[in-house]
């Protein structure tokens, strides 16, 4: 299927909005892209601009108004809507609707029916046992009877204490809450019983809904995702490798990605690392098989110091690390691997074009999200001014953002503070690692507030971390 004269409308700001519209020009496919008013000096914009020209720009007032966002696909006669992530890339709704209204376009992303199905976290629990892959120790289904809910939450003690862990903790859930809304923690049944009744109670006040996820809590773990391709068949899925996320803020906010997720060329693990990578996988391409996974994904993983993985959730749409997988890749010897461009691409129809033999990995990429934030003070955005933003280019370093380098830009408090990626590649993770300080090290990010003081950023933090990645 040819998908020449196509138009992709770019529902999405920032640093994604940059690489689609990229990805777009490299495929020869015209693009629309938005902006609202507060993101008007955003280097987004230029980038539209230069590509696509002043007509490939519209003005809307918000990224999440479906209906200003449709408004402009028909006037600009889009075929196609990206949704990058965060906003829609994930609402089955909004692509539900791009899909089926009277002007159907295409949503670039899985259908709509995989993004509802794979979405509902519970639903997503019970296919994966169904299909014998481990999840979460706990109820897969919302609990509504105290008595049951009881008898789980002292399995899951139990259970806990089997394994050797000093200070079982179970997890309460509302289970149509989100966010981090409805959740609490206990360590014994008294509270559980406490526990559960708050949380039935505030969930049925919040969501309507007073059903109860019960779940074992899980320490010391490492955050390991797998990425998946498939195209609209759902029948051929690959993955490019695995990553690890776990170096995180105190609100489990990603700052660190590495790829591979570990490193047993040069680590020592308690486990087989090598066979727990194969078996998470395996298990995440059982799932996207089953389901018919027909885009990109990603499936992620908590993986216990002795190597046992439970499957967490799937998000189904591109995610923010997507590059650090895509730097240690090749398709056919071609090591010019964008998952972006492939998600398009395949979004729009065309055959995926490759197998699982086709694909290989060499080396190690590291992934740094840059952020406007003060780490001493619980991670707390920093509002100001960016004077200077300046970095030393290798052929090792990928750099992505939407700061314009040739003015000054003040961060939009509307939206995030994350400022840019910088993807670091080596031979291995030594090779990696090296570079990746160097990069820090050589990385001019200079500002000021309204009182005048220096720009706060999360530079330092990455510094430190550096120095222990992958290990467990």
């Amino acid at each position: 299927m040819s998908i020449e004269g196509n138009k992709v409308l770019i529902a999405n700001r920032g640093e994604i909005a940059v690489r689609i519209m990229e990805a777009c020009s490299e495929l020869g496919i015209s693009f629309v892209a938005v902006y609202t008013k507060e993101d008007a000096l955003s280097g987004h914009v230029d980038v539209a601009r230069k590509l696509g020209g002043e007509s490939s720009l519209y003005r809307i007032q918000n990224y999440l108004d479906a209906g200003d966002i449709l408004s402009v696909a028909d006037e600009s006669g889009a075929t196609a809507i990206h949704p990058g992530y965060g906003f829609f890339s994930e609402n089955y709704r909004f692509a539900r609707r791009v899909t089926e209204r009277d002007r159907p376009m295409m949503f670039i992303g899985p259908s709509w029916e995989v993004i509802r199905d794979l979405g509902d976290k519970i639903n997503t629990k019970r296919l994966a046992r169904k299909l014998n892959i481990p999840t979460v120790p706990g109820s897969d289904r919302a609990i509504y009877d105290e008595l049951e809910a009881e008898a789980i939450a002292e399995s899951l003690f139990e259970f806990q204490t089997k394994m050797g862990i000093k200070r079982p903790v179970v997890l309460v859930k509302a289970s149509a809450g989100g966010g981090g809304m409805g959740i609490d923690e206990c360590e014994d049944m008294a509270r559980f019983r406490q526990t559960y009744r708050r949380i039935r109670s505030f969930s049925l006040r919040t969501f309507n809904d007073e059903g109860v996820l019960i779940e074992q809590r899980m320490f010391n773990f490492n955050h390991l995702e797998v990425q998946i391709a498939s195209d609209r068949t759902g029948i051929n899925p690959v993955h490019f490798g695995t990553r690890n996320c776990s170096v995180q803020s105190p609100g489990l906010q990603k700052r660190i990605e590495v790829a591979p997720g570990f490193w047993p060329q040069d680590l020592t693990y308690a486990f087989d690392a090598q066979k727990l990578i194969r078996d998470i996988t395996e298990y995440s391409l059982t799932i996207a098989k089953e389901i018919k996974y027909d885009n990109v994904g990603t499936w992620e993983w908590i993986v216990t110091p002795d190597g046992e993985p439970f499957l967490m959730e799937v998000n189904a749409r591109i995610q923010v690390e997507n590059g650090v997988s895509a730097d240690i890749s090749s398709v056919k010897s071609n090591t010019d691997v964008n998952l972006i461009r492939e998600q398009i691409r395949i979004g729009l129809g065309e055959d995926l074009g490759y197998t699982q033999d086709d694909v290989s990995f060499k080396g190690v990429s590291i992934e740094y999200r840059l952020i406007a934030e003060d780490t001493d003070d619980g991670f707390a955005p920093w509002v100001g001014k960016i004077e200077e933003l300046a970095w030393t280019k290798h052929d090792w370093v990928k750099f992505h953002t939407h700061v314009p380098l040739d003015r000054a830009y003040q961060i939009p408090t509307e939206y995030d503070p994350n400022l840019a990626l910088a993807i670091i590649w080596g031979k291995d993770l030594k090779e990696a690692k090296e570079r990746g300080l160097q990069f820090l090290e050589d990385l001019k990010l200079n500002g000021a507030d309204s009182r005048g003081s220096a720009m706060k950023s999360n530079i330092p933090f990455l510094i430190e971390k550096t120095e222990n990645l992958l290990e467990f």
